[in-house]
Parts: C-alpha cells; sequence; structure tokens
C-alpha cells in the first residue's frame, strides 16, 4: 500500500498514486467519460497502459475518437466483490490525443491490446492522466 493511502472515512480508503495503476494493471475494461453534443457521455473500453497512460483503440470516424481530440476526459476502472462486500474505484482525469505518429503506432501494436468490439479498431487514444484518485472498499467489521 502507498504511504499516502489513508481512511476516508470508515470502510474507505483513499489510495496513493503507485496502488491505483497497479490496480488499473489488474482489470482489462474501463469507462472513458467525455463530452458529446455538449453533454456527458460513457463508453466502455478495454485499455491497456503504457506507463501510466491509458491506450484505447477506437475505429475510423467514431463518436469517441472525435470526441477526445484534445479533450479532456475522465477513465474509471472498478472491481467490486458482493459476496465479501468489498471492491475498488480509479478514477484518472486527463487529456486525450489521437496517436498519429506511426512508430508509436507500430509500438503501441505490441501491447497485446486487442479490441472487444467487433470492426476495425485501427486508430489509438493515450490518455495521459493529470489526476489520479482511487479508493478502496473495505468489509465492515460486523454486519
Amino acid at each position: 500500500m502507498d504511504a499516502l493511502a489513508r481512511a476516508d472515512s470508515p470502510g474507505l480508503e483513499n489510495l496513493g498514486r503507485s496502488d491505483c495503476f497497479a490496480l488499473l494493471r489488474s482489470v482489462p475494461i474501463g469507462r472513458i467519460v467525455f463530452t458529446e453534443a455538449a453533454l456527458p457521455a460513457i463508453q466502455p473500453v478495454n485499455f491497456v497502459l503504457d506507463g501510466d497512460d491509458v491506450i484505447i483503440r477506437t475505429g475510423m470516424g467514431s463518436k469517441l475518437a472525435a470526441a477526445t481530440r484534445s479533450a479532456v476526459v475522465a477513465f474509471e476502472a472498478d472491481e467490486y466483490d458482493e459476496d465479501a462486500l468489498t471492491g475498488w474505484s480509479v478514477v484518472l482525469v486527463g487529456r486525450a490525443e489521437a496517436v498519429v505518429d506511426e512508430a508509436e503506432r507500430r509500438e503501441l501494436a505490441t501491447l497485446g491490446l486487442t479490441p472487444w468490439a467487433l470492426g476495425e479498431r485501427p486508430h489509438y487514444i493515450r490518455i495521459r492522466p493529470e489526476i489520479v484518485r482511487g479508493r478502496r472498499i473495505r468489509r465492515p467489521a460486523a454486519l
């Protein structure tokens, strides 16, 4: 656990940056929050991390690709165990950029990010997080 992790309220623990990224590396699906037609939109996506950057693949002309060009977005991933009453959530906020450099795109292709949606997904989006927040839910001591 990060030295910066601390209790938020009974049963909730704020997570430090390194714990947040370790948890993100443990799940394949997250949600990107962006603006579409001046309204908030949320889309589930599969992703990988490249260092601390979130990498997503998308199709040509997709709403997601158009909406995230140089836009500030949020990215969230989580896990919850209903039986154990435990879980966590990590939220990143940063700027999303289309990856246009061919050498960088070839390098990202080696990360093993296979699109889960049907169709061609030749474009990559990189989210560079500026804000990283996470919380873990601990099982209550007595139920």
